[in-house]
């Protein structure tokens, strides 16, 4: 049994971390026994770990906390949905990112080509042409 500081310790967090999951639900507050100190067991490290891991797939708290729901294994087709509708954002976005670059990176060239002079910065110029 573990208390919450090397509970953090194990899972990588911080206290604070943990409380945090906490208070959205996504660990259990085990029961102060009388007089004592709350004590955690390994399920809740891999429960940690879990959360940090959806976490750096771009998982929200509320969507973990529906992944959470699914762990027993049964819910394989539900966990999927979930996912597929993460790739579609990501993929979205990579869209937007990939748009974005090719974007400034012409501004970038044209800055380069731009003498100085009476010409004003095509960078800022382009900038105030689209408010």
């Amino acid at each position: 049994m573990l208390t919450i500081s090397r509970l953090a310790r194990e899972a990588g967090v911080s206290v604070e971390t943990v409380r945090f999951y906490q208070r959205k639900g996504l660990l259990r507050l085990p029961e102060r026994p009388p007089g004592g100190i709350r004590r955690y067991d390994s399920a809740e490290v891999a429960r940690l770990r879990f959360i940090r891991s959806a976490q750096r797939l771009g998982f929200s708290l509320a969507e973990i906390g529906q992944l959470l729901q699914l762990e027993d294994g049964l819910h394989c087709d539900e966990a999927r949905v979930i996912a597929e509708h993460k790739l579609l954002g990501v993929r979205a976005r990579k869209a937007d990112l990939d748009r974005m670059e090719a974007a400034l990176s012409t501004l970038v060239a044209d800055c380069g080509s731009a003498a100085g002079g009476s010409v004003g910065c095509p960078l800022i110029e382009a900038l105030r042409e689209d408010d």
